[in-house]
C-alpha cells in the first residue's frame, strides 16, 4: 500500500480560484482513431506545477497536436521522485504537485464514456490533452479543486469519477477496478526514469529526445536546434508516418 504525502482529500487542497482559464482548443469532438495504422509515438515528460511544462504544451505539443493527433500516438508523463525504501512519491513541487499529477493522469485513464458502455476504452487523448493544458495554464492554482471542476466541466471529464481516482490510496497498478491516481503516478515516474527523461519539460518522439524546455528555454533540440517550432514537429511526424503506412 502507498502513501501519499498531502494526505488530504485529493482535490480540494488549496481553494484559489480565477474567473478566467485556459479555454479547450483542441478538437475534442472528433472520434478516437482506432485505424490499424502504425502512429508515431510521440511522449511530453512534464511536472504539473512547473512554469517550463505550461511554455511547453502551449507553444508546441498541443499546437501541433490540434494538426497531429490521428496521427500519433500521444502520451504524458510524470517527473516525480519514487522512493526504492519506502513508499513514498516526492515531487519537486511539492505535494500539490503530486496531486496535479495524479489528477491528470486519472484523467487520462478514466473510461470512456463514462457509463462504460464502450468497453475498454479510455477517455480521448484530444479531450485528456485539453484538460491537462487547461489545469497547467494556471499551474500557481493546481490542485484547487474551483481549478479543477472548471477544467472537467470545459473537457467533458466526470468529475466524482476523477475524485475518486485521484483520492485512492490504493497503490496496486494492476487492479483495473480501483483506479488510483497513486498507481498511475508511480509507474508514470518510473518510466520517466527508465528513460532518463528527469528535465520537465522533455519531448521525445519516436522513441528518442526531440526537445527540452529547461529554465525558460529551449534546448537539447534536433532538426538543427528548430525542433522547438510547431512546423518542425508536424513535418517530422507526417514524414515518419507516411514511412510507415
Amino acid at each position: 500500500m502507498g502513501r501519499r504525502s498531502d494526505g488530504g482529500s485529493a482535490v480540494v487542497v488549496g481553494q484559489g480560484d480565477k474567473s478566467t482559464g485556459t479555454e479547450g482548443s483542441l478538437l475534442e469532438n472528433r472520434p478516437e482513431d482506432r485505424s490499424s495504422n502504425r502512429k508515431v509515438p510521440l511522449e511530453a515528460h512534464i511536472m504539473s506545477k512547473c512554469p517550463d511544462a505550461q511554455a511547453c504544451l502551449q507553444q508546441l505539443v498541443v499546437p501541433a497536436m490540434e494538426q497531429i493527433s490521428d496521427k500519433v500516438d500521444f502520451g504524458l508523463s510524470f517527473i516525480a521522485n519514487v522512493s526504492s525504501g519506502s513508499s513514498e512519491i516526492k515531487c519537486k513541487h511539492g505535494p500539490g504537485e503530486c496531486v496535479g499529477d495524479m489528477i491528470i493522469l486519472c484523467a487520462a485513464n478514466l473510461p470512456f464514456p463514462p457509463d462504460g458502455s464502450d468497453d475498454g476504452a479510455k477517455t480521448p487523448t484530444i479531450r485528456s490533452l485539453g484538460f491537462a493544458n487547461c489545469l497547467i495554464g494556471e499551474y500557481e492554482d493546481i490542485p484547487g479543486r474551483p481549478l479543477v471542476e472548471k477544467c472537467a466541466a470545459q473537457h467533458g471529464i466526470d468529475f466524482d469519477a476523477l475524485n475518486r481516482c485521484a483520492s485512492n490510496q490504493d497503490d496496486d497498478p494492476n487492479d483495473p477496478d480501483k483506479l488510483s491516481g497513486l498507481a498511475l503516478l508511480r509507474k508514470s515516474a518510473l518510466r520517466s526514469a527508465k528513460l532518463k527523461a528527469g528535465i520537465s519539460c522533455t519531448v521525445r518522439l519516436n522513441e528518442s529526445v526531440w526537445c527540452v524546455r529547461d529554465g525558460g528555454v529551449w534546448k537539447d533540440c534536433v532538426k538543427g536546434g528548430k525542433a522547438s517550432e510547431v512546423s518542425v514537429l508536424v513535418e517530422e511526424v507526417n514524414r515518419l508516418y507516411d514511412e510507415e503506412n
